[in-house]
């Protein structure tokens, strides 16, 4: 496999651990939520929190310097109105879902004032969209300043006791420094997954068990929330993530974790309706009684269902729930993207798009 294919390889099986670990917190925060009462998985996700979603920011912002200098309309196109379509697509998706009891709680004006407010506060799980397309406009337009400038103000801004209430806000002042990392530093990023192999086996080992103790420590003793520790943690953990995704991608043992990376969008837009539907489910008809049991069900459900939901309509007219149609295009000729991050025009687009572009 040549260097490159490794590195795009390790990249698919970072971010399927990140999209797994992403559902398994939604999953058992919705069962913890309907059943009243925590489960044995609380621990878990609690633990996994400084790292969940700085890693997945950090590997989203990886293949952007290749495509900074793009000019304004291509850049808008793929960057911004590539994740404004699955955003308003999959939020109205949404509304309809939860629109009788929103209707029911605060009548067709509240209902109508939700669904507005979705396209300046973003709503419910796809934040995360979202905010993707605020920082790569953000990154586009201060690309002329020292770029150390920029990091050490987006790590002041994660420091700093920002609570506005207004998602946008404030989760731009805490991840923004991430993903701007993985713009910037990409090819130091790259550099470490090289230096990752099994010659350093009893290395990494050893270097993952000493980042779980202390990622453990901090957080059981509240300093993984303090300024400065939970940036350092946010990092620490982008690199233990980094680095077991390169030693995955160095066996088949794990290859459906690399499929879920490479259609980590899939995943992340359409997780929330077989999540909520199986649990729904399991917890009405009591169909396993251990409730981190119902959490891993509904995880799997969240994960294996979006995919499940992609095959059956990628040849079919709902494709456009996964792949944005041309009539949503503002570049003059369609783009194709690859998982790598890397595009191609008026070529056939072989698999799922990816949050990574």
């Amino acid at each position: 496999m040549s260097a490159s294919h490794a590195r795009v390889s390790w990249v698919d099986y970072a971010k399927g651990i990140c999209i797994i670990l992403v559902v398994l917190m939604h999953s058992t925060l919705g069962v913890q939520k309907a059943a009243g009462e925590l489960t044995w998985l609380h621990d878990f996700i609690t633990w996994a929190k400084p790292f969940r979603m700085p890693d997945f920011f950090l590997i989203s912002g990886l293949f952007l310097a290749s495509r900074i200098n793009r000019p304004w309309r291509e850049y808008l196109d793929s960057k911004v109105l590539h994740f404004a379509y699955f955003y308003i697509l999959w939020m109205t998706i949404q509304f309809a879902t939860k629109g009788y009891g929103l209707y029911q709680a605060n009548g067709a004006a509240g209902l109508l004032k939700d669904y507005a407010l979705g396209f300046v506060e973003p709503f419910g799980t796809l934040w995360f969209i979202y905010m993707l397309a605020v920082f790569f406009v953000v990154v586009k337009l201060t690309r002329l300043v020292p770029p150390l400038y920029v990091f050490l103000a987006g790590a002041f801004l994660e420091m700093a006791p920002i609570a506005t209430g207004w998602a946008v806000i404030d989760e731009f002042a805490s991840r923004f420094v991430y993903f701007f990392a993985g713009y910037w530093l990409a090819r130091h990023v790259f550099k470490f997954a090289e230096g990752v192999n099994f010659k350093s086996v009893p290395v990494i080992v050893s270097g993952l068990f000493i980042w779980a103790v202390v990622n453990t420590a901090m957080v059981r003793t509240g300093l993984a929330w303090m300024p400065g520790f939970g940036l350092a943690l946010g990092f620490v953990g982008a690199a233990a993530v980094v680095t077991m995704g390169v030693l995955l991608s160095k066996t088949k043992l794990a290859a459906p974790v690399r499929y879920f990376g490479e259609n980590s969008i899939v995943i992340y837009l359409a997780f929330f309706l077989f999540m909520a539907a199986t649990r729904s489910v399991l917890l009405k008809y009591n169909v396993v009684t251990d409730l981190g049991g119902v959490a891993l069900l509904t995880t799997a459900a969240g994960v294996v269902g979006p995919i499940l939901l992609f095959w059956a309509t990628r040849h079919t007219k709902l494709s456009l729930l996964f792949r944005r149609p041309a009539w949503a295009r503002l570049a003059s000729r369609p783009a194709q993207w690859h998982s790598d991050g890397h595009v191609a025009f008026n070529q056939p687009e072989a698999r799922g798009p990816s949050l990574s572009r």
